[in-house]
């Protein structure tokens, strides 16, 4: 039998409302930052021995309209969860969100983060209260990030949003339906360089990755390129010769991206590169030349202040020994003056 989550969607709040404080079903889209996903798992591998999960206090930024929210940082808040009651931090809470918001002026809060997929009465009780007036969110929802943290087995996150439900305003308060929403985790080119990185040392028994140098991640970047071509180069064969089912989007997308290519010979390519080559040279040999001078700048001045030094040292003894010599010499005089008397 398959596996299969079930979750009621609702298209607008069925909960008792105030009129005109009806809080918007957005947002539409979540963005993860791997910075925030590096964070939450910190703080679960630092909790305590009897906690199942953690909780904290999501941070980012929202767009104009609501409809997409990116996640770009964190911070983990203290709480304490038995079978019969929850206690959360919430002085704690207000007073880091306060400094974060000082540090990142441009950063809201957009929800709260829990390491757990498990879905209960205390995380309804925590999500009205990120999404309520005041200190919350509202009047947009709060965003309610799951991420699995057992061992052995894949991470997986899960965004919702939520809506009231209740029959009565006293059973609203700790009631919630979520509903879960769509995320993606996005990341940058240098983000991507580190978490290759990182990633790298799964396949050590220690754990640990090396850095590698700018000449070695070159070349992994031109032998990751010449994979996706030869990759490309077998569908494409397997489509031509009837072995693989062809695709429109995926052919249209290789037009555009062979499109993109700039029409040069292979002589140019060349020839150009070669010139490039030699500018770094001169430019290198041009550095180089440069430290060479200062230095020798530097050592002729310190040989200057020290040969000058010595000068005045030895003109010094000489002029006291002159001057011993003339004392002496009086001395002499005097004695020859004393015998002829």
């Amino acid at each position: 039998m398959l596996e299969s989550d079930s979750f009621l969607h609702l298209a607008r709040p069925l909960g008792p409302a105030t009129i005109g404080s009806q809080p918007t079903t957005a947002p539409l889209n979540v963005v993860i930052q791997p910075q925030a996903i590096f964070a939450i798992l910190d703080h679960s591998l630092r909790r305590n021995a009897d906690q199942e999960r953690v909780i904290g206090t999501l941070l980012g930024v929202r767009s104009e309209d609501g409809q997409e929210v990116e996640i770009r940082n964190c911070f983990a808040v203290g709480h304490t969860e038995t079978q019969e009651q929850v206690e959360v931090d919430m002085d704690y809470q207000k007073q880091m969100l306060a400094l974060h918001l000082k540090a990142s002026p441009k950063e809201v809060l957009v929800g709260w983060y829990a390491t757990s997929a498990e879905l209960n009465t205390f995380s309804a009780l925590i999500q009205n209260f990120y999404g309520g007036q005041g200190d919350g969110t509202w009047p947009y929802p709060a965003v309610h990030l799951t991420i699995s943290t057992e061992a052995g087995k894949d991470i997986d996150a899960r965004t919702y949003i939520s809506a009231p439900v209740g029959v009565t305003a006293e059973r609203a308060a700790d009631s919630a339906a979520f509903i879960p929403v769509p995320h993606e985790i996005r990341y940058g080119e240098a983000e991507k360089s580190g978490l290759e990185l990182i990633s790298g040392a799964k396949d050590n028994p220690d754990r640990t990755a090396s850095v590698i140098t700018d000449i070695e991640s070159l070349e992994n970047a031109i032998e990751e390129v010449l994979n996706m071509l030869d990759r490309v180069s077998r569908y494409v064969e397997a489509v031509i010769d009837e072995e693989a089912e062809p695709s429109t989007a995926l052919g249209q997308f290789l037009l555009n991206a062979l499109a993109l290519a700039p029409k040069v010979d292979p002589e140019d390519i060349e020839r150009d590169f070669n010139n490039h080559v030699q500018d770094v040279l001169v430019v290198s040999y041009l550095a180089n030349t440069i430290r060479t001078q200062i230095d020798l700048s530097n050592r002729l001045a310190t040989a200057a202040l020290t040969i000058g030094a010595g000068d005045g040292l030895g003109g010094s003894l000489t002029n006291g020994a002159g001057s011993e010599s003339q004392r002496g010499g009086r001395g002499g005089r005097g004695g020859r003056g004393g015998r002829e008397g």
